[in-house]
């Protein structure tokens, strides 16, 4: 039961693999749905207030980034390395998009620069958790990773170095 939950999916057959992505995408934007309010303009805080609120709590966004790093920490020890940041980050950050595009402020509006931090900092954060969790398996089953080794050593080699430093 455990090789089938934290298996490589790889070894799994298509079915189940894309069964899994599917998934892992859906729960991603779940998370985002369930955490993060659809309407992000400011409100006043009250009948007559001049101050504004934000929608967006503190708490929702802790638990937004905990479920994607958990999810993409999962999915990138599971699957090859740009799956996680197809299936973790893409949807939340079109959900935003999305969200931005719907609710336009009648002011010059920063929305577009906010997106582009948020995407960047879940994108970022997708990929850290992933080869995280993909490097604490140990193992050189990656064809990725000993290309880039054989590289490596190539390109070492015909400089007259070792990967690790001087012949």
């Amino acid at each position: 039961m455990t090789e089938k939950l934290l298996g490589r999916l790889s070894k799994r057959p298509w079915t189940e693999r894309w069964l899994i992505r599917l998934l892992g995408a859906a729960l991603s934007a779940a998370a985002y749905l369930l955490f993060i309010p659809w309407d992000l303009r400011d409100r006043p805080e009250g009948p007559g207030s001049t101050a504004g609120t934000t929608p967006v709590t503190g708490a929702g966004v802790v638990a937004l980034a905990l479920t994607l790093l958990l999810l993409a920490a999962y999915l990138g020890r599971r699957d090859a390395r740009g799956w996680p940041l197809l299936l973790v980050a893409a949807p939340p950050t079109a959900l935003l998009y999305a969200s931005f595009r719907a609710h336009p402020d009648p002011d010059a509006s920063p929305w577009p620069l906010t997106w582009a931090f948020v995407t960047l900092l879940i994108a970022a954060g997708t990929l850290v958790a992933a080869s995280a969790a993909r490097g604490s398996l140990g193992d050189e089953e990656d064809a990725a990773e000993g290309l880039f080794r054989a590289g490596a050593a190539g390109a070492a080699g015909a400089a007259g170095t070792s990967v690790g430093g001087p012949v």
